[in-house]
């Protein structure tokens, strides 16, 4: 008997212990709360089981409140000024002696804290933490990414987040010293205090999310008092299609390549009448054609007045993001072969359509093959300028990607309506390259009528970078195959030749080695085509292999830099960064996958590698490649203008698209309806078709046109 009541008794204690601790919990999760009911933190703390009890004014939530309890204070406001968030010294000495733990951000007015000046809205600048409290998964010196913040300037000691423009990925790699800091979070009178709206955060799209998640975890838990609180994953507004190993639908592939060549109408890239004044107002800016996002409410144009270039890496306070107003030529040609490749796989008649009128916009309406590069007498004849505000300028990659982009898209459409112009492109190209078969960065209009094509056919030029130089490269091959006009492969073959001899080291390598692999791919397997040497295998065997040493579990394969100083100004100091073009990465190791440079011209190359070698390693690559696309393709409710996109960035690591941000013009979030988007689009296609690009142009009626056009153009200018 006694016994059974011992056990009785344990009973009862356990069952008065489980209710303290239920009552304990539901103490912990109730908060009182001031601010937006719409507000992130607030929603997310509700999915998360948490009770806000909400109040008009800060002054009515301090007063509810008994002791020891939790309250939050954020502005309703941001990130306009909110004149109520205001702690008065009344409300302070209530806040003390109460003994409540507070959470207040962007307040309009503290005690002993000067919130006189205006709030600063910053772009480059991040977050910086600058203590040990978030935990090892959040160190000190740990970065994250707080998107348009605006930020009241205010002077404190041991903050615990500072806001500051520093070189790194995931840590301020160079220290604090050299750089201006603004407090960001701190702890004044026991209370923590946010001078930006950290509530804020799924709108925004702060980031990485984890990093953001334990953040939020520290506030709630000091807010709270309770030590086991653990937060659940927010799904974004902007995330992966696919979790990195969640099973792919058989149709995953179809679904992407449809929802990626919408993604152009969804983001109204496709200039209309009505609003192409707003195009103007943004795109005649030849040094900095940005601006904000076209809206929602506009109509799209047909693709006869031409398609945009894509957002920048710029994400406003809301979550949207800026607009590249540029009308380049690269993105005319190759958002055209992306809307002929879909519109032949899915029947689509109205892409069709876009893609034609997208090359007749480029070669016939545009400003683009105008003016002496449509006179056959002028030096600079065939040649096709860079973007509508730089007609005069080329960049022989860019003319590439753009007769490319063409050249695939006559073959999809069945119309040889362009051949005589695409001739001409490659040819004024051709005899713009010097002897040992390099162009060199970049050639402007005045200088070539200035000094005549023969000037640039026979000077010498070695330039070891096949980001600018391979795939015109690859055109030339090509076009021998079709004309068999010898000086195009025997140049072109030097030039590998010097180029293959400089690996790697000698390799001008810019943002990122493999971008030069990526790109040195194609015109290996297609001089493979032409001439299946062993010299020519051990190539292509060399460069491939060195990049897929890269290539990681999911697929994607990690940027790399090469050794010495890169193309690009070395972030030798905080205040580099943002300063020029450059890597998404600080050193080696960093799980980070590029889409504009990288993985994109990998997919279309490593697929024309195995179709000419049969090699499994090629197609086995190609396909794991092709996976990882997939599962990374950005898919959005809320932000129609970037469902279906690929930005520039992804750390496969932390799943989430985050990286350095330091590029001054392509940045971790940009877009690009060219280089990006039309290339993976394409190589999509094409594998789901197993054709090749090769194949796919080799019965072109360009062989006829183009025999014609090499004699014309080939010929000596009369003096």
């Amino acid at each position: 008997m006694k016994t059974m009541k011992n056990i009785k008794a344990l009973i009862l204690m356990m069952l008065f212990l489980t209710a303290l601790s239920v009552n304990v919990s539901a103490q912990n999760k109730t908060l009182y709360y001031y601010g937006s009911i719409k507000n992130d933190l607030y929603i997310y703390l509700k999915n998360n089981g948490f009770v806000l009890k909400t109040y008009p004014t800060p002054a009515a939530a301090i007063k509810a409140a008994p002791s020891n309890a939790g309250l939050l204070l954020l502005g309703k406001t941001y990130p306009e000024a909110d004149s109520q968030n205001s702690i008065s010294l009344t409300s302070l000495k209530q806040l003390s002696t109460k003994k409540l733990k507070v959470y207040i951000e962007y307040p309009a007015a503290y005690p002993n804290l000067d919130l006189s000046s205006k709030p600063l809205e910053t772009h480059l600048e991040r977050g910086v933490v600058t203590t040990d409290i978030f935990g090892s998964s959040l160190p000190r010196l740990a970065l994250l990414g707080i998107h348009n913040c605006h930020i009241l300037p205010v002077k404190v000691d041991s903050p615990l987040i500072v806001l500051a423009k520093v070189v790194g990925v995931d840590k301020a790699e160079l220290g604090l010293d050299s750089t201006t800091t603004y407090p960001l979070f701190f702890r004044k009178d026991n209370v923590l205090i946010s001078t930006t709206a950290l509530s804020n955060f799924k709108t925004g799209r702060y980031g990485p999310e984890k990093s953001v998640r334990q953040v939020l975890s520290y506030i709630v838990v000091q807010v709270t008092g309770a030590k086991n609180i653990h937060l659940k994953n927010w799904e974004g507004d902007v995330r992966p299609a696919f979790g990195p190993n969640e099973p792919l639908p058989e149709t995953a592939r179809l679904n992407s390549i449809k929802a990626g060549v919408e993604w152009f109408s969804k983001g109204r890239f496709y200039v209309h009448p009505e609003w192409k004044a707003h195009w103007l107002k943004y795109g005649s800016d030849g040094l900095k054609p940005v601006g904000p996002p076209v809206s929602q409410s506009k109509p799209n144009g047909d693709g006869s007045l031409g398609i945009l270039e894509g957002h920048t890496s710029t994400i406003y306070y809301d979550g949207s993001q800026q607009y590249r107003y540029w009308m380049r030529a690269d993105v005319q040609g190759e958002a055209s072969m992306a809307l002929a490749a879909a519109g032949a796989l899915l029947n689509n008649e109205d892409f069709k359509a876009r893609s034609a009128r997208l090359i007749d916009y480029m070669f016939h309406t545009s400003n683009l093959r105008a003016g002496p590069k449509n006179d056959p007498n002028s030096p600079a004849y065939g040649l096709i300028g860079w973007a509508t505000t730089n007609a005069g300028t080329f960049y022989g990659d860019d003319n590439s990607r753009a007769i490319l982009g063409a050249i695939a898209a006559t073959a999809y459409l069945k119309n040889s309506k362009w051949d005589k112009e695409l001739a001409e492109a490659i040819m004024a190209n051709f005899r713009t390259t010097g002897k040992e078969g390099f162009r060199g960065e970049r050639l402007e209009e005045a200088d070539i009528i200035r000094n005549g094509w023969p000037y640039y056919y026979n000077r010498s030029v070695i330039h070891p970078s096949p980001h600018f130089e391979s795939w015109m490269w690859a055109l030339y091959l090509w076009l021998y195959d079709k004309t068999g006009y010898e000086p195009l492969l025997s140049k072109t073959k030097e030039a590998i030749r010097i180029t293959m001899a400089n690996y790697p080291e000698k390799w001008k390598w810019g943002s990122s080695l493999q971008t030069q692999r990526a790109r040195m791919i194609l015109p290996l397997a297609w001089l493979l085509r032409l001439e299946n040497t062993e010299e020519h295998r051990r190539w292509l065997d060399l460069v491939a292999n060195d990049m897929l040493k890269n290539q990681v579990d999911c697929g994607a394969i990690r940027e790399e830099l090469g050794k010495g100083k890169g193309m690009f100004k070395e972030l030798k100091n905080n205040s580099d960064y943002g300063s020029d073009e450059g890597s998404l990465i600080t050193m080696n190791g960093q799980e980070i996958s590029c889409m504009l440079y990288t993985n994109n011209f990998a997919l279309f190359s490593l697929h024309e590698a195995a179709k000419v070698t049969g090699d499994k390693k090629y197609s086995n690559a190609t396909d794991r490649l092709a996976d990882f696309l997939v599962r990374i393709q950005v898919r959005s409710e809320k932000h129609k203008d970037l469902d279906g996109a690929w930005f520039r960035a992804f750390d496969y690591g932390k799943w989430d698209y985050w990286a350095s941000n330091s590029d001054a013009g392509w940045g971790a979030w940009c877009t690009l309806t060219g280089w990006i988007q039309s290339w993976i689009v394409t190589s999509q296609v094409q594998i789901q078709q197993q054709q090749s690009f090769w194949d796919i142009t080799k019965n072109t009626a360009l062989k006829t046109t183009g025999k014609a056009v090499v004699e014309n153009m080939m010929k000596a200018p009369q003096k």
